[in-house]
């Protein structure tokens, strides 16, 4: 399978990466309205064999490219989509959606109205320990409690760049670009939260328009009562965790490590420990399962299967990261029906 880069920012350098280690997903094209960021990408990664794309509309009518990853700030999509839907290109494209709830539906329904396939890159859900877990949930009962944690630290220089930490550009802060990972991992392994009740804030560690910190408390529909915290301003970085509390044991999800604590006093422990981009470096992590999501993607669009990740399933972060500032700037209980 063949894939088109569009957009060659900071993660071009994850993407190529996983191109080099992937065994079944070559880049054949690269796109940057920079012709200079199209140069500098292809003369970084020679081996990879890809050519630069003079404009967008070649890169989406090549019948060579079987799909195109778009990975530009949020607020630079919208004409791109338009592009590839026209030539009916599958779209994998880097969270998250949207700026906003409404504009991320109306994209998602664009798409689907095309029947073009678009996922979405949360990468967090591709890590081999969260495919254990999962097996593993069914035999620790009842979920109880939920711990969800994001002590990341971004220094002041990375908010500096023009737009970032924006609505305009970024849609938000920390829940939308930073936290989102975790968050939507926490919701495929919980189920949906029914209200929320939260406290957003900009400390005085950075300047920008947007919030650095968020804590909150969940209702799931499920039952189950959770904690949310996510940050930026948590110097210098803690790996992010999830941690679910369950009538027979808990499971505790670090990075790349799962533990399992059972209440019978059973102890066991898979996966290793992986950096996750939480410190001054938001690259700092491994390719490994961007290129997961990559090849995923790419088995989906050859054999017309639903994309791992779809753009419909990724508004469920959405809804609730958008109940999660409701209440933050009103200062009630949110319900997620009224979202």
């Amino acid at each position: 399978m063949k894939a088109a880069l569009i957009g060659l920012g900071m993660v071009s350098r994850i993407y190529g990466d996983s191109f080099r280690n992937s065994k079944t997903v070559s880049l054949a094209s690269v796109f940057a309205r920079s012709s200079k960021s199209r140069r500098e990408f292809l003369n970084k990664w020679p081996d990879l064999g890809a050519v630069e794309a003079e404009n967008l509309k070649e890169l989406a009518e090549d019948p060579e490219i079987d799909f195109a990853i778009l990975t530009t700030p949020p607020n630079a999509r919208a004409e791109i989509v338009e592009t590839l839907l026209a030539a009916g290109k599958p779209i994998l494209m880097e969270k998250p959606v949207e700026r906003t709830l409404t504009a991320a539906v109306m994209l998602v329904e664009r798409c689907e109205s095309k029947a073009v396939p678009l996922g979405i890159v949360l990468q967090h859900r591709a890590r081999p320990s969260v495919a254990e877990l999962r097996r593993l949930m069914p035999t620790l009962g009842d979920l109880i409690t939920v711990e969800i944690n994001v002590p990341w630290w971004r220094p002041q220089a990375y908010y500096d760049e023009p737009g970032r930490g924006t609505y305009s550009r970024d849609g938000g802060g920390v829940l939308i670009s930073q936290a989102i990972h975790t968050i939507d991992l926490a919701l495929s392994l919980t189920g949906p939260v029914e209200s929320v009740t939260a406290m957003s804030a900009t400390t005085g560690f950075h300047s920008m328009e947007s919030e650095d910190f968020v804590v909150a408390g969940l209702r799931f529909k499920n039952g189950a009562v959770g904690q949310l915290f996510a940050s930026t301003a948590s110097y210098p970085g803690r790996t992010e965790s999830i941690r679910l509390n369950h009538r027979e044991g808990s499971a505790q999800l670090e990075a790349g490590k799962l533990r399992i604590e059972r209440q019978d006093g059973g102890f066991e422990q898979y996966g290793e420990d992986t950096a996750s981009g939480a410190g001054s470096d938001p690259m700092a992590f491994t390719s490994d399962w961007h290129r997961l999501v990559i090849e995923e993607f790419a088995e989906a669009v050859r054999t017309g299967g639903p994309p791992p990740i779809s753009g419909r399933a990724a508004l469920e972060v959405h809804r609730l990261i958008t109940a999660l500032e409701g209440s933050a700037r009103t200062g009630q209980t949110t319900s997620l029906t009224d979202i």
